[in-house]
């Protein structure tokens, strides 16, 4: 089966690299229209270079957006509108993680920035989307949350209470906003990605042995299953979260 977003647009959040990038690079080999959000132009500029080389004619946009902003939220869509003329598809992927530690350690602005850009953040893209485009339109939001926001992680607490708030979200937004957007969410476990680097760098041999997989994902992993969940295939799916761990959750650890 081939999933095609032939004629759509597009937006996620956090796509200059790592997984935001590899949702970007299928959404655009499948069709769509795509924007690229994230906070550092260069590399904004880098990542739709990229896309633009891997795949002639693609249609790439790129604007500088903080993800915990919503007055940069709602300029982002308006940019995405103006550009494209619709906007079908809003992937919220950016996230932050400035603590790493027990939860009796954490201090309060760090614990307030978490919650900021990892669980407020969705929501005022959500809201954005909503109002500029998919109340009258319709569409597809997909959450980038965690296999962390489903089991407890040891120095990952505060990030994965973030991200188990993200998945409830994902259900009473998809309630909400139902029938005519339909939303869901992604649980990735450990990917080789930038931000996830301290976790695998020195080790990933060692944690990808205690896998059923065998193997640590990488960011086309999660990117496929998210071309899946924002296509026409999954037009009956809402309110749900896809883990994408390498069998993370069914080791007898709990996960990575």
């Amino acid at each position: 089966m081939e999933l095609r977003l032939d004629g759509r647009s597009a937006l996620v959040t956090g796509a200059s690299r790592g997984i935001g990038l590899a949702i970007a690079q299928r959404f655009v080999e499948a069709g769509a229209a795509v924007t690229l959000s994230a906070r550092k132009p260069e590399e904004l500029e880098q990542a739709a270079a990229s896309l633009r080389a891997a795949v002639p004619g693609a249609q790439v946009a790129w604007r500088v957006a903080h993800a915990g902003d919503p007055a940069a939220a709602e300029a982002c869509v308006a940019d995405a509108l103006e550009r494209w003329g619709r906007l079908d598809i809003l992937v919220n992927n950016a996230a932050t993680n400035p603590y790493y530690g027990p939860l009796v350690g954490l201090d309060g602005p760090r614990a307030q920035k978490t919650v900021e850009v990892n669980q407020f953040g969705p929501l005022a893209w959500v809201q954005a989307a909503w109002r500029a485009a998919m109340a009258e339109h319709g569409g597809v939001v997909l959450n980038v949350a965690s296999i962390g926001g489903l089991s407890p992680e040891p120095g990952m607490g505060w990030y994965g209470v973030t991200k188990a708030a993200l998945v409830h979200l994902t259900r009473q937004l998809a309630a909400e906003l139902a029938p005519g957007v339909r939303v869901n969410a992604l649980a990735p476990g450990l990917v080789r990605t930038v931000f996830a680097r301290a976790l695998w760098e020195d080790h990933g041999d060692r944690v990808a042995s205690r896998l059923p997989l065998k193997r640590l994902g990488e960011p086309d992993d999660v990117a496929k299953a998210a071309l899946f969940l924002c296509s026409d295939a999954a037009s009956w799916i809402t309110g749900s979260t896809l883990v994408v761990d390498g069998g993370a959750m069914v080791t007898p650890s709990g996960g990575v």
